[in-house]
């Protein structure tokens, strides 16, 4: 596929759990090579919509394609196959596991040799298999910068560095679109730009699209390119990140937090003159 057209597709998305409504119609388009970000309020729905398009759950009406093919009989394993991965909001790390295995767990589906041809590792490929394996989890490992703890458990970092390892698993498993939920959250000023830096490479180095979840203003002006709106699991606005911004309903809909993204805003357009 070539850079800007369509990778995933949400048609009409609704969700609901016995008579509450998570989703309701929603609709979007993500092109390759985005950073496409969801924004909302807290329970506005953004986190579900991550989940039907993971696979953890199955829309009640709609439909979520990707490179044309619908995803609603795919089960999450499949997804990887395909080239979908992600992060989660609450870190899923493996605590008493090395970050290097850790990282190793997400290159699981790209194994081809089996159990049986594993007895036979010392004569047969599945040794030199791991061995390219893990040369390219090293790979991931020196770009984020983490070569300092590979052999440390997971669950003894500080919450930046397991950040970092989570995001290490999602990358090794080779995404085309890989999902952000909360890449930011917790985080300190300076893990924030190490993150943001991250991020913007997935693209221009490793050629992945990105669909986030972000609370940051700031950094969903600087790192988008566009951006939806969900409010109590309704898309209320889209577009660029300052079209959005600037759109009444989404200023309603966030309320209190309306000064900080007018700040976002006016920083934004400040660093533009």
């Amino acid at each position: 596929m070539e850079p800007g057209e369509s990778l995933l597709d949400v048609r009409d998305v609704s969700l609901r759990f016995g008579g509450v409504r998570a989703l309701t119609n929603v609709s979007f388009t993500v092109n390759k090579g985005e950073v496409f970000s969801i924004i909302g309020p807290n329970g506005a729905g953004k986190t579900s919509m991550l989940n039907c398009i993971s696979g953890r759950y199955r829309p009640t009406e709609g439909d979520v394609q990707f490179k044309g093919a619908s995803l609603l009989k795919r089960s999450i394993n499949d997804r990887a196959r395909l080239g979908i991965g992600r992060t989660f909001q609450n870190l899923a790390l493996f605590g008493h596991m090395s970050v290097l295995d850790n990282i190793l767990v997400g290159r699981h589906h790209l194994l081809k040799n089996n159990v049986l041809t594993g007895m036979l590792y010392w004569v047969g490929g599945a040794r030199r298999e791991e061995l390219a394996e893990r040369r390219r989890v090293e790979e991931i490992i020196d770009f984020l910068e983490i070569q300092h703890v590979r052999g440390e458990p997971a669950g003894t970092l500080s919450y930046g560095l397991r950040k970092r390892v989570e995001l290490a698993r999602a990358m090794a498993i080779e995404p085309e679109l890989i999902l952000l939920d909360e890449p930011m959250a917790g985080m300190n000023l300076e893990e924030k730009e190490d993150m943001a830096r991250y991020i913007i490479a997935l693209s221009e180095e490793f050629g992945m699209t990105t669909v986030m979840i972000e609370h940051d203003m700031g950094v969903v002006m600087d790192l988008s390119d566009r951006v939806i709106v969900l409010d109590f699991g309704q898309k209320i606005a889209g577009g660029t990140p300052a079209e959005v911004l600037a759109d009444e309903h989404v200023k309603k809909a966030y309320l209190g937090e309306e000064d900080e993204m007018l700040d976002a805003l006016a920083s934004s357009e400040m660093e533009g003159v």
